[in-house]
């Protein structure tokens, strides 16, 4: 099932995809190839999320054309030509943030309902 391209504002539907909020967090830290961002994705998951080469550039495309990231320059060092490397917008930077304030908040609910048990309170002299 082909999913519908998404607008181009911070405003934008939500949730994400699972997909697509991994690859908007894989940007989050610079910018990346492909390749890079399939090896991230798999080592900040601990291998639980596995892309695939076709799903990947799929997404890119679309998020290409919703705005959220765009082609970066590629590095001076960089050996191979055909690597094209992508940044997150600050459409994008805006639509991660959202979906993880989101997120966030759905955890707190099932830590309030104790689903996940009480949330945990960091001591004030900690919390500098």
């Amino acid at each position: 099932m082909k999913r519908p391209s998404r607008a181009a504002s911070a405003g934008a539907p939500l949730p994400l995809t699972p997909v697509e909020f991994h690859i908007l967090l894989s940007l989050a830290d610079g910018d990346r190839h492909g390749y890079a961002i399939l090896q991230d994705v798999s080592q900040r998951s601990d291998n639980q999320v596995r892309l695939r080469t076709g799903t990947l550039y799929t997404v890119i495309k679309r998020m290409l054309d919703s705005g959220w990231i765009a082609e970066a320059e590629t590095p001076a060092d960089e050996a191979d030509e055909r690597r094209r490397y992508y940044r997150l917008t600050p459409i994008g930077r805006d639509v991660v943030r959202n979906e993880a304030k989101r997120l966030q908040a759905l955890v707190t609910l099932a830590q309030e309902k104790r689903v996940l048990g009480r949330p945990r309170r960091i001591a004030p002299e900690r919390a500098r």
